[in-house]
């Protein structure tokens, strides 16, 4: 049985998780940020919902990139030094949401984050834990990803692309700060070819969740990032 979260119900072990239902842990607790925070932490993320109770999954093997380990392909290394999109960080977290929420996509009919979700994410983002990258072609926004940062660790959650290579262009502006940054990892959650391409792998969950205890437990400032911090010689 999967257990149902309380108000002040701590989460089960991750290796609790039910394998065949996806990596699913638990269900319920709410979307507060101590509640979200703890969940990062400890490997978990929401996504989705039952009856308006968040589900709480925990998947094994785990997709990450270890940002010296992106691929930048000649492709893309062509697309960025053209400079045909405008880069932005934490300019416009919300219409990031919505545009990840609205990209149709193969495969999904509908989209798992909901006005409760999103209202979650904008609260931590004011709290300084999730950012957003964003690439705009002249004032309009065309592709982007959000996610959070705990310590030296990146936990992606959406990514979406009206325009060809828009969003590998916001990942790789991502990518460059997580390694000016000193960050150890990127936790893209579950596999698509997508992220494999860039350079993602999995790893079993005890190999992540020792990772991630480590790169946690790092001290980073929660500021809004700028571009400008960045050496962006393609």
């Amino acid at each position: 049985m999967i257990p149902f979260l309380g108000p002040l119900d701590v989460f089960p072990p991750a290796d609790m998780a039910r394998e065949e239902m996806g990596g699913l842990l638990a269900v319920g607790g709410g979307l507060q940020p101590d509640r979200l925070l703890d969940a990062y932490r400890r490997g978990i993320f929401p996504w989705g919902t039952v009856d308006g109770l968040p589900l709480w999954y925990s998947p094994d093997p785990r997709m990450v990139l270890f940002p010296e380990e992106f691929r930048l392909t000649r492709s893309l290394r062509k697309t960025l030094r053209a400079g045909k999109f405008e880069v932005r960080f934490d300019s416009d977290f919300p219409g990031v949401m919505d545009a990840c929420a609205t990209t149709p996509r193969d495969g999904q009919d509908g989209t798992w984050i909901t006005p409760e979700m999103k209202e979650a994410y904008c609260r931590l983002h004011e709290l300084g834990w999730a950012h957003s990258v964003e690439s705009y072609e002249g004032d309009t926004l065309v592709g982007g990803l959000y996610g959070l940062a705990i310590g030296r660790m990146f936990y992606g959650e959406s990514m979406f692309s009206r325009r060809t290579d828009a969003s590998k262009v916001a990942f790789a502006h991502l990518v460059r700060y997580l390694v000016s940054n000193q960050f150890g990892m990127i936790d893209c959650q579950m596999h698509t070819d997508h992220l494999a391409s860039l350079g993602a792998r999995e790893i079993p969950r005890d190999a992540f969740l020792t990772r991630l205890s480590a790169l946690t437990a790092a001290i980073s400032a929660r500021d809004r990032w700028s571009v400008a911090q960045l050496d962006i010689a393609w």
